[in-house]
């Protein structure tokens, strides 16, 4: 039976990825947030750099899953929006300070912003985009 089917199963790689170059995302989104981080360090709050970047990866692999959308204004414009949204809760908010670590009060934050950021990148999805697909455009 094996040969005579020739859709593609779940355990057989994708024709579409099959030449691509292995995409080194988490490296990539680690790498652009770095300097993000060494700034922090300099102006002496690391505690608040390692905040701001685990939420700006978060914030990322939400755009990164999303991605096909990039073709869009209203994607763009969202991400804008609350990437805007954000500067107050960096600069204006003051974090605990003392010997709670930064970790257990980021990453539910991070996952929050996560969530909210695919609900809405799917919302507008399914609001902006009923005539034309980001796959219909030419790229």
């Amino acid at each position: 039976m094996t040969g005579s089917f020739k859709g593609i199963s779940m355990f057989e790689p994708d024709p579409r990825e099959a030449n691509a170059f292995t995409q080194y995302t988490g490296l990539k989104i680690g790498a652009g947030l770095l300097p993000v981080f060494f700034l922090f360090v300099y102006w002496g709050k690391a505690d608040v750099g390692l905040a701001v970047v685990i939420v700006l990866a978060a914030m990322m692999v939400a755009i990164k899953i999303r991605w096909n959308l990039r073709k869009h204004v209203w994607f763009w414009a969202i991400i804008a929006v609350i990437l805007a949204l954000h500067v107050p809760l960096v600069f204006v908010v003051r974090w605990p300070q003392g010997n709670v670590p930064t970790l257990f009060y980021t990453f539910p934050f991070a996952l929050i912003d996560f969530v909210i950021i695919s609900g809405a990148l799917k919302l507008a999805e399914k609001l902006l985009s009923r005539d034309s697909s980001p796959s219909d455009e030419r790229g």
